[in-house]
């Protein structure tokens, strides 16, 4: 430890000399000043978490600090930002400007470190920019210059992603070391000076949103917390698993949600478990494409976002494939122990960010098709790693979501509607969704053709029964590991499983999508189109980063029928139906996933809907090679895309005499038994 100060002391005090140099090329002066000012910011933040004097200056002076810490990536200020690789690029050309974007960026994931007070990830960061700032004050020509950089910043990734890997797993698997859980412990989260103590940016949103949930009753805020606590330990008893075995619960949360969550932590250890607090990951060594999971804020930028979503590609290869999976096995031992009693996370997720479609630069850096493959079989290899010490058939989850303010002038009545759909009656609800498996399971296929300039066509092929006694082939969803409550679902067989699949508008992970189009041959993707941007190429290109993830096609993992009409009505009524997060929104008309199914590396355990009747649909041809060439078996990713109500001309469950059985036409439910479901609409 006193080795690490030393190290941090010496780096601090030759960037606290770099703003007052002269000893690089005058293109670069203005470049290294503002990186060296951040830095000394960050020491001067870390310098007071670790002296406590940050837990006691004004929310004036913490909104300005965080301010200062995001200024340079707000939209306002993001065109000549050197985070911008459209501007670096400009500025210092190709390759050497796509580098330098990429480290600015990676400065910036050293600033929950500071705010943690963690030595070593700030250390190791300072170092790597004295490094790089010494190779400009040393070097002349261009393309030596690249390759030094490039090295930096490959051997900083290479040599301590061991550490940053053991750092990232704490946070879910030591309850002793937990940074923000110890925050809403010891805190008051009803003074909104707590949202400046995580580092994330802090806008109106999170303001607003802890100032509302801290107007609200405490009897509604523990009513919210228990459908949330209650949730999860549904969410074993239904799959039959025991609660009792597991200790370790890792929540996840958006800021602004403390004083609910404050009120969960102490529920959960009422009953005796530990809590822990998923962070992020954003430095280059962990961060993960399209997701903002875990503890953290609205965006402040969502083109910065997706601007370095593909940073890794800089430096990327077969040799830090290795290491990652090295790094994640000795992260794995270290927490060998806690991770027999990691019981899952519970998630809470928000809704009502502004629509976004995002401009895309030729500048930005790209994974070239060697390096998705790469990635994709680090994936899949790491998930496997981590079935060795986290038995997924004896964990479960539970995901719950609200609307934030940016949702608009009606957040309010809103909310309040959302926490209506999270408390809806889950014993109804299973009624009406075995009325409907009763319907699906007599069925070989099921048709769905769109209406209303809706041009979806589809027949999905079911999967069989052989006792239809004891077996189905719809899981009934009830609201336990999905709240609300809501769904039917299969997994489809994919050969015979073939049409369009079209929707009008749908927000997916963040980004908006305009009359999207997916063709399925046999139940895999052939061709796909949007029409978000003026070029067939830019939309090619876009769905294929995005909904493809890099794949060349993906398979139907999932087919369902959502049933929450009240979902659905409250959608309409405020105008929000693409604003919704697909945890609704997949209850509110049918539903296809594209890539694994459900059941991904769980297809050998057993499901049972309420009725006791065993759920046979956990498998496609796909994941059915999971036994023989894995590698094949599964894609790392399960997108959910839903057709709204209103654009639903019929479902109709067909047997093999062709008998048709009608579900749903004109947007109705026609089924005697199930025709409750229409009075919402």
């Amino acid at each position: 430890m006193e080795i690490l100060k030393e190290r941090f002391e010496l780096s601090l005090e030759r960037i606290c000399q770099i703003p007052n140099e002269q000893t690089v090329p005058e293109q670069y002066l203005d470049y290294f000043k503002k990186g060296a000012n951040f830095l000394l910011l960050l020491a001067e933040i870390s310098k007071q978490v670790r002296d406590g004097s940050l837990y006691k200056k004004t929310e004036k002076e913490l909104s300005e600090y965080n301010h200062k810490l995001y200024e340079d990536i707000l939209v306002e200020a993001y065109q000549t930002s050197y985070t911008n690789p459209e501007y670096t690029v400009l500025l210092f050309g190709g390759r050497i400007g796509k580098a330098m974007s990429c480290l600015m960026t990676e400065l910036r994931s050293l600033i929950t470190p500071a705010f943690k007070g963690q030595l070593f990830e700030l250390t190791v960061g300072f170092e790597l920019f004295l490094e790089i700032y010494q190779y400009f004050q040393t070097i002349e020509d261009t393309e030596e210059l690249y390759q030094e950089f490039h090295n930096a910043l490959y051997y900083y990734v290479h040599d301590y992603m061991e550490e940053f890997t053991i750092q990232f797993l704490k946070e879910d698997f030591d309850p002793k070391d937990c940074f923000i859980r110890d925050l809403l412990i010891k805190e008051d989260v009803t003074d909104s000076k707590i949202l400046y103590f995580y580092g994330e940016y802090i806008s109106e949103n999170e303001k607003r949103m802890a100032a509302f949930l801290n107007s609200l009753p405490e009897k509604q805020l523990s009513a919210m917390a228990d459908t949330y606590v209650e949730g999860y330990i549904r969410g074993f008893s239904v799959m039959g698993l025991s609660f009792e075995k597991k200790n370790i619960v890792s929540i996840r949360y958006p800021i602004g949600f403390e004083r609910m969550i404050q009120i969960a932590i102490k529920r959960l250890e009422q009953i005796g478990k530990e809590v822990t607090i998923h962070i992020r990951a954003i430095s280059l060594a962990g961060r993960i494409q399209g997701r903002r999971g875990g503890h953290s804020s609205t965006t402040p930028n969502p083109q910065y976002d997706y601007d370095h979503r593909f940073d890794d590609g800089l430096l990327y290869d077969k040799k830090l494939k290795e290491t990652a999976w090295n790094a994640r096995k000795t992260a794995l031992e270290q927490f060998k122990e806690k991770a027999t009693l990691f019981a899952g996370p519970a998630v809470v997720q928000s809704f009502g960010e502004p629509e976004y479609t995002p401009y895309l630069k030729a500048q930005a850096i790209q994974r070239n098709v060697k390096q998705q493959e790469l990635i994709t079989k680090q994936q899949r290899d790491i998930n496997i790693l981590q079935r060795e010490y986290i038995n997924s058939e004896e964990t479960s989850y539970t995901i719950i979501a609200y609307p934030i303010p940016s949702i608009g002038k009606d957040f309010e009545e809103i909310f309040k509607e959302t926490v209506k759909i999270n408390t809806l009656d889950n014993t109804l609800y299973q009624k009406i969704g075995q009325c409907l498996i009763d319907v699906l399971d007599c069925g070989e296929w099921v048709t769905i053709k769109g209406q209303n300039g809706n041009k979806t066509d589809l027949t999905i092929h079911l999967q069989s029964i052989s006792d239809p006694e004891r077996e189905t082939k719809f899981e009934n969803c009830t609201a336990d590991v999905n709240i609300p409550v809501g769904e039917v679902f299969t997994s489809p067989v994919l050969k015979g499983t073939n049409g369009l699949l079209h929707v009008k508008k749908v927000y997916l992970m963040g980004l908006y999508y305009r009359d999207l189009s997916l063709v399925f041959k046999d139940g895999m993707i052939v061709s796909y189109d949007c029409k978000n941007f003026k070029s067939k190429e830019e939309n090619k290109t876009f769905l294929k980063e995005n909904l493809m993830f890099g794949h060349i096609t993906l398979p139907m993992g999932e087919f369902a029928i959502g049933t929450n009409t009240t979902a659905y009505a409250m959608a309409q009524k405020y105008q929000i139906q693409d604003k919704l997060p697909i945890l609704i929104a997949e209850k509110t008309g049918p539903h296809f996933a594209i890539g694994d199914t459900c059941y991904k590396m769980s297809e050998d355990h057993k499901m049972y809907n309420p009725n006791g009747k065993e759920m046979i649909a956990r498998e496609n041809e796909c994941s059915a090679l999971r036994k023989t060439e894995i590698e094949k078996a599964y894609f790392n990713c399960h997108t959910d895309i839903t057709i709204p109500y209103d654009e639903i001309g019929e479902i109709a469950s067909v047997q093999k005499d062709n008998t048709k059985i009608l579900i749903i036409q004109n947007g109705r439910f026609v089924l005697p038994e199930v025709e409750v479901l229409n009075e919402p609409l």
